[in-house]
């Protein structure tokens, strides 16, 4: 019974192929969407924390330059 079930939805696939190249399509797309969706988050961290590092560095070289100008001025 199951084989001739089978053996009839292989047999009759007539105009299903463009329908499930569309809902396949679609499922990629929205894999695709999240894991963008997870990357871009990880990215804007990753940002974020680099530019906090270069803030603070542009700082620290900022802070001792400004204290040897200082020092050679006087």
């Amino acid at each position: 019974m199951l084989r001739r079930i089978l053996r009839f939805l292989r047999e009759n696939d007539l105009g299903q192929d463009l329908a499930e190249y569309c809902l396949i399509t679609a499922l990629i797309a929205l894999v695709a969407l999240g894991i963008f969706y997870r990357v871009s988050g990880g990215m804007g961290d990753l940002w974020g924390a680099a530019n906090t590092s270069l803030n603070s560095g542009n700082a620290a070289v900022s802070a001792t330059s400004q204290t040897t100008s200082s020092a050679a001025q006087q």
